[in-house]
């Protein structure tokens, strides 16, 4: 059974999905996705409660990492890329031409881009950290704001 759970957070509501066994997704906003049962916290299984936990933890500046277990649907590509955009640490950026090559597809940059712009799990696999080459603030699903916002409370010290 797929659940959402939706969290009231500095940066605007986000709904976050989940089985049984990983998060599936998490979005800015209220929408939840078709067939998904919405649940209060109180009623959320372990996972969905971690993961309001840890949440939390992130946007009080407690916490840098995530420990939770993640299922993102996509396709091998921008499963490769998500996985890339997880190594990029607390507080720092990583542009599309580095994930890029990160993933030895050097010349994917526009590519890496579509992919970080279809990130079905946002905050937790770290999409608002990629950036344009000349250090501008390139596009974000949940708008530019967001993701600025963001990348000041994670380089808050």
């Amino acid at each position: 059974m797929i659940r959402t759970l939706q969290l009231e957070t500095p940066a605007g509501p986000v709904t976050v999905t989940a089985s049984d066994d990983a998060v599936t997704g998490l979005r800015f906003g209220t929408e939840s996705p078709e067939g998904a049962q919405p649940c209060r916290e109180e009623e959320a299984g372990p996972l969905l409660r971690e993961t309001a936990r840890q949440l939390r933890e992130y946007f009080a500046g407690e916490r840098r990492t995530f420990t939770l277990p993640l299922a993102p649907h996509g396709s091998e590509f921008q499963k490769k890329v998500w996985a890339a955009l997880r190594t990029i640490p607390y507080g720092e950026t990583r542009t599309y031409r580095q994930i890029a090559e990160q993933i030895g597809h050097n010349l994917a940059f526009r590519a890496v881009g579509m992919a970080n712009n279809r990130n079905p799990i946002g905050i937790l696999i770290p999409c608002h950290r990629v950036i344009g080459y000349d250090g501008k603030m390139t596009g974000y699903a949940a708008g530019i704001g967001i993701k600025e916002q963001l990348l000041a409370l994670e380089t808050r010290r």
